[in-house]
This record gives C-alpha cells, structure tokens and sequence, in this order.
C-alpha cells in the first residue's frame, strides 16, 4: 500500500529564517528543531488546510527551492 505524503523540510523553504517562517503552520504546529523535517500524509494536510481556511491556526507557507 503506497501512502501519499507531503514532507516539508525547511531547509527546502525559500522563506526559510524571513519574517513568514515565524507564522508557518509548521512552526505554529511542531516547536520543531530549526533543522528537523516533517511528513504528514494527505489527510492531515487537508485538515491543515481546513483549519487554516477557518482561520484557527495560520496557513503553510512553505515554498520549495528550486535549482
């Protein structure tokens, strides 16, 4: 059985150490390690985008570099 799943690594982030990365849900979420990824699968990332959208906790803002 494969399992869909979105990993978010901040150091693949180009808003990685600007202002938004203090008001990403992954930030909001974890009290990560600044050097610690995560994987949720699609269902918790529609459940973010659920939560987000009703404003109850801020939207990802994560933003894969490229190159």
């Amino acid at each position: 059985m494969v399992v869909d799943m979105l990993r978010i690594d901040c150091d693949d982030c180009v808003l990685q150490e600007t202002e938004a990365c203090g008001d990403c849900i992954v930030s909001y979420i974890c009290s990560r390690e600044p050097d610690d990824a995560i994987v949720i699968d699609v269902a918790e990332a529609r459940a973010l985008r659920l939560l987000s959208g009703a404003g109850l906790v801020p939207e990802l803002r994560h933003v894969r570099r490229t190159g």
